[in-house]
């Protein structure tokens, strides 16, 4: 489902990524882990294009975006790989001035054109599938931050990705709220969603993912299936890493 190869990423002479090359195969989860400033989060954000990047390429399905294309071949594929890929933030990012359910409604209904009854039909449906149903009136600032994630998550799930990206969707959120959200997307790991998921959670990854990826100073130092890696670390980061969140 999704292959990057060869990635690099640089912000001025920092090179952010270096030649990384990583495949997730449908229906299945990865998760990303490793020290902060590994390029963890900048590597999501080259795969839906927030982010460009000086070479490599990134495949979504028959989709490919290059580093060298054109602009209008850039946008042209933009736009293909957007309609497959869902991104929840960090930091929610929901419309203050939207209620839950034109969160919710609103790409459907002007990127998909979908018509407002069946987009909004479409948005209670989801929101009742992460527990939120009863808060489809109510606006983001009368939302706990796990629940405004969890309208996050409801709202990259109606634009039906073929892929969901989450970068940290826990960290922003004290433990009861991040558990909240964690039986959401574990619950979406069983229903076969694919997934990549940077995270410091680690109780997550155990629970959803299928391999771990240990990014650290731009590289992928590491991979594997889930036990394998924390069970029997080849690598001195990885090793260092889990140690030090198992501490805390």
């Amino acid at each position: 489902m999704i292959e990057v190869r060869d990635l690099c990423k640089r912000f001025g002479a920092v090179d952010v990524l270096s030649e990384l090359t990583l495949s997730v195969a449908q229906g299945t989860v990865a998760a990303v882990i490793g020290p902060s400033g590994g390029g963890k989060s900048t590597f999501l954000r080259c795969i839906n294009g927030l982010e460009s990047f000086e070479r490599g390429e990134v495949r979504v399905g028959s989709d490919v975006l290059v580093w060298n294309g054109s602009p209008r071949e850039r946008a042209d594929r933009l736009r293909a790989i957007r309609r497959k890929v869902g991104f929840v933030f960090q930091q929610f990012n929901l419309f203050p001035h939207l209620d839950v359910i034109g969160n919710v409604s609103e790409a459907p209904l002007r990127v998909l054109g979908h018509a407002r009854a069946a987009a909004e039909a479409e948005a209670v449906r989801l929101l009742d599938r992460v527990g939120l149903a009863e808060k489809k009136d109510a606006y983001p600032h009368e939302l706990s931050g796990g629940q405004q994630q969890r309208v996050a998550i409801a709202r990259a799930l109606a634009m039906h990705p073929e892929v969901l990206l989450l970068d940290e969707p826990t960290s922003a959120l004290d433990p009861v709220m991040a558990a909240e959200v964690m039986s959401v997307i574990s619950e979406l790991a069983r229903a076969g969603q694919t997934m990549i998921v940077v995270t410091h959670q680690l109780g997550l990854v155990r629970a959803i993912a299928d391999t771990v990826h240990v990014f650290a100073a731009g590289r992928r130092v590491e991979h594997g299936p889930t036990a394998a890696v924390f069970e029997n670390p080849a690598h001195d980061t990885t090793r260092a890493f889990l140690r030090k969140l198992q501490a805390w």
